[in-house]
């Protein structure tokens, strides 16, 4: 089971390796650059370099980039849609160059120009940004639905896909907390819902999973993320998840409200919960 959480790589790759494997992580995510603000550092090559021994040493599974929250793939105004596309293109750029196999990030809010207005801004960016020769997969994550959010949907998700020349560059990362808020019952039907992401989506597209309990209640359209069996989803839904055929292979990644104490809790937990 690959099993982690979003971790700090502030002091480095090689530090943020060593902190997964102190708290029984065998994967992780971790920001781009500072996620509210545009800043990021310059790459330490060697530095990367000692991540991936331990990373290769340890069996880990594959790890996770997440863009900068500011983003907007799907805004109307060019200052914001140029600052978006430049920091998602330049991130995209190293991620490839230091192997990183998947980058996710929230496709954006179209600010009440619509979902249709949305989708096409999101794809064009998109068309800039892949062009064909890359090895890291972008991956565009299932929101809740709050306010003028893409991405509220599968079939928002697969309307930007279709639109991607080079798609088989561009998969899905599945927040549970969120897609429990936009009206999915992962609790009482999660086949039912997985049946309806392959009809639309592709389960072949399903790279990820946001592993997250949800403090809202179902179809809330709000994004609360709760610790593991603390919210609405609840323990026995979370057990399903990991444990569903379908899941049960895809990395996963902790974006509960904790500190690395209960991320190596969470951690114990769901190694116990698989069967």
């Amino acid at each position: 089971m690959y099993i982690g959480c979003h971790l700090t790589i502030a002091k480095g790759y090689e530090k943020a390796a060593e902190l997964a494997l102190e708290i029984g992580a065998n994967v992780f995510q971790f920001f781009s650059r500072n996620p509210r603000g545009s800043s990021s550092k310059e790459l330490d090559i060697e530095d990367v370099e000692e991540m991936k021994k331990i990373l290769k040493e340890n069996a880990f599974g594959p790890l996770l980039a997440h863009a900068p929250y500011i983003i907007n793939l799907g805004s109307h105004k060019d200052r914001i849609y140029g600052m978006a596309k430049g920091i998602l293109m330049e991130d995209y750029e190293r991620l490839n160059e230091i192997s990183i196999p998947y980058f996710t990030f929230h496709p954006g809010n179209h600010v009440g120009k619509g979902s249709e207005y949305g989708v096409i801004r999101i794809a064009e960016a998109l068309n800039e940004i892949i062009t064909g020769n890359e090895t890291t997969m972008l991956l565009l994550e299932t929101m809740s639905g709050k306010g003028t959010e893409l991405g509220r949907s599968f079939e928002e998700i697969r309307a930007i896909i279709d639109r991607v020349k080079h798609n088989e560059l561009v998969g899905v990362c599945l927040d549970t907390c969120h897609i429990y808020s936009a009206g999915y019952d992962i609790v009482n039907d999660l086949d039912g819902v997985l049946e309806e992401f392959d009809n639309i989506i592709g389960l072949d597209k399903l790279k990820a999973i946001h592993l997250n309990d949800s403090m809202m209640e179902f179809n809330s359209k709000k994004d609360r993320h709760a610790k593991i069996g603390e919210g609405t989803i609840g323990l026995e839904a979370i057990k399903n998840i990991i444990n569903h055929p379908n899941l049960k292979d895809l990395p996963f990644y902790l974006e509960t409200p904790n500190e690395l104490e209960g991320y190596k809790k969470e951690i114990e937990l769901l190694r116990g919960l698989r069967y």
